[in-house]
């Protein structure tokens, strides 16, 4: 019953995907799981005695840089080796496919962007971009082990991850592209994400009020799951692939 149930709702999502102008995806942690990155939240969010929201601060990165810059050096290693799975694949072919697409993530991995997606829109920045402090320089840098103190090209400021950490504000521009596009979107597909982090949890319930189709791929069903069109329970490497 329950594999009947899924493929009925498949097949309305494909049909729906299939006259759509404009889509937008929202993507989140579980996508990434599937491809073997680590989530950082919650008993198993332990890096040696630290909790992650210890680490990942302003304040922590005040009192001790080279501490933080571990950190992110050790999840650098951790991802570095990764590939994207059929789910990240899957949603680059949506958007060659569809003459309006953005994809809007709270992942920092890089991992869309490996699979060919182009329109992405990174909440929560990206891990291998690099900050200065400074003088504010963006750059992307793969390097993996980066020096114990990574410091700018231009002025030798101190540099930090390109991510947002807790307690800071996401980057206004983004968050402006991000809610214009959900307002524009004839269908919204939630991917991967608990529905718990805002503002990125209530963007599907905006776009169902602006009158778009939102369907939702997740594992575990979310506290907006009864709010959409279509809630799917499954994996996105599996799920989304039989949308194309």
């Amino acid at each position: 019953m329950g594999d009947r149930s899924i493929e009925n709702k498949v097949l309305a999502l494909k049909e729906k995907l299939s006259g759509a102008e404009n889509v937008v995806v929202l993507t989140g942690a579980g996508i990434s799981a599937e491809s073997g990155v680590p989530t950082f939240r919650g008993e198993g969010g332990l890096w040696r005695t630290y909790r992650a929201t210890d680490l990942a601060t302003p304040e922590a990165f005040e009192n001790d840089p080279k501490l933080v810059w571990e950190f992110y050096g050790w999840r650098r290693q951790l991802l570095a080796p990764l590939d994207p799975n059929p789910g990240h694949y899957a949603l680059a072919e949506l958007e060659r496919r569809i003459p309006r697409f953005t994809l809007i993530t709270q992942n920092i991995d890089g991992l869309h962007q490996k699979a060919g997606s182009a329109n992405i829109l990174e909440l929560h920045g990206n891990l291998w971009w690099v900050r200065c402090t400074r003088c504010g320089s963006l750059t992307e840098d793969r390097t993996v082990p980066l020096p114990e103190l990574p410091r700018c090209g231009s002025c030798r400021g101190l540099l930090r991850p390109h991510v947002v950490w807790f307690g800071e504000m996401l980057e206004p521009k983004i968050l402006d592209q991000a809610y214009e596009a959900i307002r524009d979107c004839g269908v919204m597909l939630v991917v991967g994400t608990s529905g718990t982090v805002q503002p990125a949890a209530s963007m599907g319930v905006i776009a169902r009020k602006q009158g778009a189709t939102v369907a939702e791929v997740n594992l575990d069903p979310t506290p907006y799951s009864g709010a959409y069109d279509i809630s799917i329970s499954g994996k996105a490497g599996e799920i989304l692939p039989r949308l194309l």
